[in-house]
């Protein structure tokens, strides 16, 4: 009975129509075309600009930080002022210590009269030689006092000056550790200044690819913010090391020609240059689709534009996409958007069609 009516439901529909049958119009897909020898196995790392030298920047005595001039993202000069300590304890401290130099100088020089006056008469023999011997010690022990005040003295002096806290070199201000009012001690870091010069990337390789990487071994870099802009770098040191959090390897990679557009901060890629593999081609990731559980592509039949879909075998997924080890050939024509609209014998049209792109496009 369902059969019938299924039926006359059927002819209705066809006795209201033009006996026409509409033809579905292709659907427009972006292709890849697979070409031998285009795709090479290269390494990408995201990283961060850093200058190659920073440096933690502190006090050499302890005190309350009264002023901070600077922020963070601040340019400095060599010889500018960072920030302040209180200076009445250091003055007080300088103070002290030259007066008391003051009272081993008088000292000294009451030594050195006494000892006078008993070498006289030490030569008039109203004197042992003992007793002059005493006077002797006396005196040499107030010099060595006075050369104690002095060099405190000096000492204190120089920490009073070490209340004002000055850039050693030009640089800019990356962190900022302490703030105006904060007591910090001597050597703790105030804040961090990155000195002009080298600039280098710091990216995290994890273990499984550290044996791919060697300090000296070239690479390519490119600017997030301009992919266009690509500097040559070299690997200078390996962490040796894995991070405890996320045990990966800090690897620094330096660029000492690095363009003005390379800021501190600033996210970089690393590509690290390695052989071409011809059996190995990289998709996006929105080529892939899924044939019950194995990964598989959409392939376009040349001629017919129709599409079948076949399963490949996947090796890596990188930043630039993912790696397919097998079951494609030179010259197959890959759809690599649309994907999941598509059915088997589909016709579809070529909106946009192009080579695999080279993986080691960025290696200048």
């Amino acid at each position: 009975m369902k059969t019938f009516w299924l039926a006359a439901a059927a002819l209705v529909l066809a006795a209201c129509g033009n006996g026409k049958t509409v033809q579905e119009a292709p659907r427009p897909v972006l292709t890849q075309t697979i070409v031998p020898g285009a795709a090479a196995t290269r390494e990408v790392y995201p990283g961060e600009i850093r200058a190659r030298h920073e440096i933690d920047v502190a006090f050499r005595v302890g005190g309350k930080v009264v002023a901070r001039p600077v922020d963070a993202g601040s340019r400095v000069k060599r010889g500018q002022v960072l920030a302040r300590l209180d200076p009445e304890d250091a003055r007080l401290g300088a103070a002290a210590a030259r007066a008391q130099l003051a009272a081993a100088e008088g000292d000294l020089a009451l030594a050195r009269a006494e000892l006078e006056r008993h070498a006289e008469l030490l030569a008039k023999k109203f004197i042992s030689q003992s007793a002059f011997d005493a006077r002797q010690n006396s005196f040499n022990a107030a010099r060595a006092r006075a050369e104690q005040a002095k060099s405190q003295a000096a000492m204190s002096a120089n920490q009073a000056e070490y209340t004002t806290l000055v850039a050693d070199a030009d640089g800019v201000v990356v962190t900022v550790l302490a703030e105006p009012g904060q007591v910090v001690a001597a050597g703790q870091p105030v804040l961090r200044l990155a000195q002009d010069g080298e600039k280098e990337v710091v990216v995290s390789a994890p273990e499984s690819q550290l044996a791919r990487l060697r300090p000296g071994q070239a690479a390519a870099i490119s600017l997030w913010a301009d992919p266009s802009t690509v500097f040559p770098g070299r690997v200078r040191e390996i962490a040796g090391g894995a991070d405890p959090v996320t045990r990966t390897y800090a690897v620094r990679v330096s660029a000492p020609n690095a363009p003005a557009s390379a800021q501190l901060g600033m996210t970089a890629n690393v590509v690290f240059n390695s052989a071409i593999d011809p059996s190995l081609v990289v998709l996006p990731l929105s080529a892939l689709a899924n044939r019950g559980n194995e990964p598989a592509v959409w392939i376009v039949e040349p001629g017919t534009h129709k599409v079948k879909l076949r399963s490949v075998a996947i090796g890596q997924y990188r930043e630039d996409g993912v790696t397919v080890t097998g079951g494609l050939h030179p010259g197959d024509v890959v759809v690599t958007a649309g994907v999941h609209k598509l059915r088997p014998d589909q016709v579809v049209r070529l909106a946009d069609s192009a080579a695999a792109p080279p993986a080691a496009s960025m290696q200048r």
